[in-house]
């Protein structure tokens, strides 16, 4: 499967808002190639942003799934209930990519606490398609970017729970994740 976007140039200029997220200049490297060297260089928030960017919605959010549960060290679905729903609803769009799990996972982002990185996690699947607003006249769907922006949020909130030198370990293992799905997609 070929990396969706071949340079960091050509996401940036698709997303411009992942260019003012990330520090570093728009360049012509290879995708790939510019998110190890954010990575390498401990600039994991933008690596972070990148990544989010760089993956199809569904490959994001399953990707933003495994990264809460590696940060928080499998605790993730540990807690509240409503902390655990957001997760599993997300996780269960992906497998099943269709409007009634997306909706469900719309529903239950929409009432979580914003600080909270698994409610991210839902509304990042709840803005994967369908309509952003439903007026009957002028029926808006949802942009594009809403499931990455949701998904950098969502992991960038989970790395804040994490302290000390075990913060840049998970985070680079969540960015080989992410380098991973962007090559070969979902299994």
């Amino acid at each position: 499967m070929p990396v969706r976007f071949p340079t960091a140039r050509s996401l940036f200029e698709t997303f411009p808002e992942a260019a003012v997220k990330a520090a570093e200049a728009p360049i012509d490297a290879p995708s790939l190639d510019f998110l190890q060297n954010l990575a390498a260089g401990e600039k994991f928030d933008d690596a972070v942003t990148f990544c989010a960017y760089l993956l199809p919605r569904r490959e994001a959010v399953w990707w933003a799934c495994r990264c809460a549960r590696a940060l928080l060290a499998d605790g993730a679905a540990d807690g509240a209930p409503s902390k655990s729903a957001a997760l599993l609803a997300a996780e269960a769009w992906v497998r099943n990519p269709d409007d009634e799990h997306r909706e469900a996972a719309l529903r239950i982002g929409s009432a979580g606490d914003v600080n909270d990185p698994m409610t991210w996690l839902a509304m990042a699947a709840g803005w994967a398609g369908g309509m952003f607003v439903s007026h009957p006249k002028n029926p808006v769907p949802a942009p594009q970017y809403m499931t990455p922006r949701a998904c950098r949020i969502a992991v960038l909130l989970g790395a804040r729970l994490v302290r000390g030198p075990e913060r840049a370990a998970r985070l680079r293992a969540c960015i080989d994740d992410g380098a991973g799905l962007a090559e070969a997609g979902l299994p």
